[in-house]
């Protein structure tokens, strides 16, 4: 049996947009009531008890009994509209359900074996493609949340809704696929690591040939014949000037000059 939320409610007269800005002046949320063929029903929700409800899990899944004075109205969450810039919630509208009410819920995912999954295990990464599943069921018969067993699955493996054991009653909205609902990836971090190793072993190959080059280079710029640095000193054994020797006599320039 699904279990059934309590909220208190009090009834307001008027609709339109001036009205509803009325009740949030007053401090409550304007909300409204309606469907299995009766009239709408115009409450407002102390903000307090709705932000609580809010906050719990599957929120939209969840079954209501609103209280409005001595009576209770059976009600599942539709919409809840909040405000762009505080984000409170500024309103809300519930559908009211009956015996054997056939409804769409969205009903959340929980995944079990999800760390000792053998994907997992060595390093998998688990890609939740559906955290939340939308179902038709009956009103009265609505699952906290949907189980998704993932014992077993390798890396590039993948759960799809034909391999989940769904309770009685409900089924899919979605029925002309096998849509997946996770997958377990490669990790992309190792990936990275065996790509910066190949290069960094391609590096230290390629280090060898270089320091060869490189010394090769050198050894060439030592051969016979090669013209000497400027500035450097004779090399060792080399003969001196003999003595007395006079210098070269320096070049006259061109064209002679004449004695005056």
């Amino acid at each position: 049996m699904t279990e059934v939320h309590t909220l208190r409610v009090e009834a307001r007269e008027r609709a339109g947009k001036g009205a509803a800005r009325a009740t949030r002046r007053d401090g409550r949320v304007p909300a409204v009531i309606y469907g299995n063929k009766e009239t709408p029903q115009l409450v407002s929700i102390a903000p307090l008890d709705l932000s609580r409800e809010l906050q719990k899990k599957a929120f939209y899944a969840t079954l209501f009994d609103l209280e409005l004075g001595s009576k209770k109205i059976r009600v599942l969450p539709r919409d809840v509209q909040f405000d762009p810039v505080s984000d409170r919630a500024i309103h809300a509208d519930f559908l009211r359900v009956g015996a054997g009410t056939k409804v769409r819920v969205q009903i959340p995912v929980k995944f079990l074996n999800d760390t000792t999954a053998p994907g997992i295990k060595r390093g998998g990464v688990l890609n939740i493609v559906r955290h939340e599943i939308e179902f038709i069921c009956d009103a009265d018969n609505i699952p906290p949340l949907i189980e998704v067993d993932l014992d077993g699955l390798d890396i590039g493996d993948s759960v799809h809704i034909s391999m989940v054991k769904l309770p009685s009653g409900i089924r899919p909205t979605i029925t002309e696929r096998d849509f997946t609902i996770a997958s377990i990836a490669a990790p992309t971090a190792q990936k990275i690591e065996a790509q910066e190793a190949a290069a960094a072993a391609a590096a230290a190959a390629a280090a060898p040939v270089a320091a060869e080059g490189a010394a090769a280079g050198a050894a060439a710029g030592a051969a016979p014949g090669a013209a000497a640095p400027a500035g450097a000193k004779p090399a060792a054994g080399t003969a001196a000037p003999a003595a007395g020797a006079k210098p070269a006599a320096a070049a006259k320039p061109a064209g002679g000059d004449k004695k005056k």
